[in-house]
C-alpha cells in the first residue's frame, strides 16, 4: 500500500509535476491519442482499441483503456476523429472524450496535417482505497473533482514510406481536483505534454520491411523520455520488433493483419531498474480494423 500512496500524493499534489500521459508501447499503431493531425490519415475509416496493464502484479498499478477511431472525408483536405479513454491509477480514475479535425495539405511528395483535439476530462479520486501511517493534510480533506476541457494541437507530415510529427496535449492545462482542509486549498492541474515522433519503412527484400521508428516525450518538471523501436514486417502479414524506453525499460511486440482489414498486435515490456522485482511486465493489447467507407482503392499494406 505504499506505492498506491506514493502514487496518490504526487497525483493530487499542488506541486508536484510529472508525466499524467498513459503510456503506450504501440504508439505507432495508435497515434491519434498523442497526435491530432493524424486523423484520415490512412485513407480508410479506422477503429483501434488498446488496453494496457502496466506494471502487472503491483496492487493499483495504472490500467489504461483507449478507443479511437478517424476517417478521411470526401473533401480530400479533411480528416475527422475521435477517441475516449480510462486511466486507472490506484486510487484515482481519469476519463474523457476528444474529437479531432485534421486539415490536410498535399505537397509534392506528401501530405502534411494540422491537427486540432478538443474534448473534455474528469478525474476521480476513491478516498476509501488509501491507507497511511501518518495523516497527510492533502489525503484528509474533501476532494472536489470536476469535468474540464481539454485541448491538443499536431501536425503531421506522411508519404508512402515516412511520417514525422510534432504535438502537444493538455495545452489548457487546467485544474481538475481540488482539496480543502481547514480552509486551505490545494489543488492539481493538467500538464502540458510535448511530443516529437519520426519513422520510416525500408523494404530489405520482396517480402521483408524493416521499420525503425522513434517517440521523444517531454513535460516540464520531468526528465524526457524517449522510445527507440525496431520492427520487421513480413509478407505483409507479420510485424515483429523490439525497442527501448529511456529510464531502463525493453519492449517487445509484435502485430498480424488479417486480410486487408484487422490487425490484432501484442506488447510486452519490463523494465531494467529495481521495480522489476516487485512487478511481471506489463502487458499492452491492441485490435485495429479499417472499413473502406469512401469506396476507394485499397492500399495494402499500411506501413503507418
Amino acid at each position: 500500500m505504499q506505492k498506491i500512496f506514493l502514487i496518490a500524493l504526487l497525483l493530487v499534489s499542488a506541486t508536484a509535476l510529472a508525466q499524467q500521459d498513459a503510456l503506450f508501447n504501440q504508439y505507432m499503431f495508435n497515434k491519434l491519442v498523442i497526435n491530432p493531425a493524424y486523423a484520415g490519415s490512412r485513407k480508410v475509416m479506422t477503429f483501434d482499441l488498446v488496453d494496457r496493464y502496466q506494471w502487472a502484479g503491483i496492487a493499483g498499478a495504472p490500467r489504461t483503456i483507449t478507443l479511437s477511431g478517424h476517417t478521411p472525408l470526401r473533401n480530400p483536405h479533411v480528416g475527422l476523429g475521435f477517441y475516449v479513454y480510462s486511466d486507472v491509477v490506484g486510487p484515482t480514475t481519469s476519463q474523457g472524450f476528444m474529437g479531432t479535425y485534421a486539415y490536410r495539405i498535399r505537397l509534392e511528395k506528401g501530405i502534411l496535417s494540422f491537427g486540432l483535439q478538443l474534448g473534455l476530462n474528469h478525474t476521480d479520486i476513491n478516498w476509501d482505497k488509501i491507507f497511511v501511517e501518518v495523516p497527510d493534510i492533502r489525503l484528509q480533506g474533501q476532494g472536489k473533482t470536476k469535468f474540464i476541457p481539454d485541448a491538443s494541437f499536431g501536425l503531421y507530415y506522411l508519404t508512402s514510406r515516412f511520417y514525422g510529427g510534432l504535438s502537444s496535449t493538455q495545452l489548457l492545462q487546467n485544474e481538475y481536483g481540488t482539496i480543502i482542509k481547514d480552509g486551505v486549498s490545494t489543488y492539481s492541474k493538467l500538464a502540458r505534454h510535448f511530443y516529437a515522433m519520426t519513422g520510416f519503412a525500408l523494404p530489405v527484400s520482396d517480402q521483408v520491411v524493416f521499420r525503425p521508428s522513434a517517440l521523444l516525450k517531454y513535460v516540464m518538471g520531468a526528465p524526457a523520455q524517449i522510445d527507440l523501436n525496431a520492427s520487421f514486417l513480413f509478407n505483409d502479414v507479420f510485424w515483429i520488433g523490439a525497442g527501448y524506453r529511456s529510464k531502463e525499460t525493453v519492449i517487445f511486440l509484435t502485430e498480424f493483419n488479417i486480410g486487408q482489414n484487422m490487425r490484432i498486435g501484442y506488447s510486452y515490456d519490463i523494465g531494467l531498474n529495481n521495480l522489476t522485482r516487485n512487478n511481471m511486465g506489463s502487458h499492452e493489447i491492441h485490435i485495429g480494423y479499417d472499413i473502406n467507407l469512401l469506396k476507394g482503392r485499397m492500399f495494402v499494406p499500411r506501413y503507418f
